[in-house]
């Protein structure tokens, strides 16, 4: 039987002073693969990082002329991968954060066919240089996610990961700010097995590019996880939506039932009340509409996913 072929792919941006140390800690062989290679995806470096890259003999080098993006960036290094014949795709990062020697335990679960793709468990309340606030976001964050996903993964930021060729196919990062909580929603609600293992993480090279502050990153992942779960789950989210005006509206209109039937509302009293109840009512009630409406898109949706899916899957074999 022949054994899978492993690709790295590394996201890069002006990493060229990082490069070499990140492509000198990957692994030459590792147990169950046949082999390995690496791919950089050059996001419109302007420090020669491609050219780093060559000298250290990546053949795979995927350059954008001008900056994507770490989400475009991500999804283009899986379309190269799965081009070139990938049967398990890792991602990692170009400023050295994740240790190389930690791709074997990334891989051990696919490998073993217990999962379709796995996160590196940073363990971030162990990480020193991050902030007691840092820390309290990364745990909030992941909770929500876990929420959203209806996966266990409590690391959800972490870019480190690993995924089979099924998996690779079926993902699709729809936003242009990051693709690790979307991927890690899409995978729990396409019914993809998603594991996680504990890792550990070199110190910082550098700051963090993504993260302008910690109210922009709050903002983005925040907007990227509603959007994403409203995609796969319209109902529920128009129906949340929905309740405090039910409930205001109901609320209201019991008070004036209440009042009506005691005698204690008389020569227009009240009335307010009825009026705005039901404008809360009415309002519900449309966005249960609008979220049936919705529901209906998203199965079109789903029937437009397994095409795209199917037509990857044929190009892919045909090339």
């Amino acid at each position: 039987m022949q054994l899978p072929k492993l690709f790295i792919q590394i996201p890069c941006f002006n990493e060229a002073e990082t490069l070499p140390a990140v492509l000198q800690d990957l692994p030459a062989s590792i147990a169950g693969i046949g082999e390995i290679h690496v791919l950089i995806i050059d996001d419109g470096s302007t420090d020669g990082t491609a050219e780093i890259a060559r000298q250290y003999g990546v053949r795979h080098i995927v350059q954008h002329d001008v900056n994507r993006g770490i989400a475009v960036s991500f999804q283009d290094g899986l379309d190269a991968c799965l081009k070139a014949g990938a049967d398990i795709v890792v991602n990692t990062d170009g400023d050295h954060q994740y240790p190389g020697q930690e791709i074997p335990a990334l891989i051990r679960p696919i490998l073993a066919g217990q999962a379709d793709i796995v996160v590196g468990d940073r363990q971030t309340q162990a990480i020193e240089h991050f902030t007691g606030n840092k820390k309290l976001l990364q745990k909030m964050g992941s909770w929500v996610v876990r929420m959203a996903s209806g996966t266990s993964i409590p690391d959800a930021a972490s870019g480190f990961r690993a995924m089979n060729r099924e998996c690779a196919l079926r993902l699709l990062v729809l936003t242009r700010f990051s693709y690790t909580l979307e991927t890690i929603i899409q995978a729990g609600k396409k019914g993809l097995r998603v594991g996680h293992v504990p890792i550990r993480v070199n110190p910082p090279t550098r700051p963090s590019r993504l993260v302008k502050s910690n109210w922009h990153y709050i903002w983005q992942q925040a907007a990227t996880i509603l959007r994403i779960y409203a995609l796969y789950e319209p109902m529920r989210t128009f129906t949340y939506l929905s309740l405090p005006f039910l409930l205001a509206g109901f609320f209201l209109i019991g008070r004036f039932l209440l009042f009506y039937v005691t005698g204690q509302t008389f020569m227009g009293r009240h009335i307010q009340s009825v009026v705005i109840g039901g404008t809360g009512v009415t309002i519900g009630f449309l966005i249960i509409l609008f979220g049936i409406l919705a529901d209906i898109s998203a199965l079109n949706r789903q029937v437009l996913e397994e095409m795209l899916y199917r037509q990857r899957k044929r190009d892919l074999e045909t090339d």
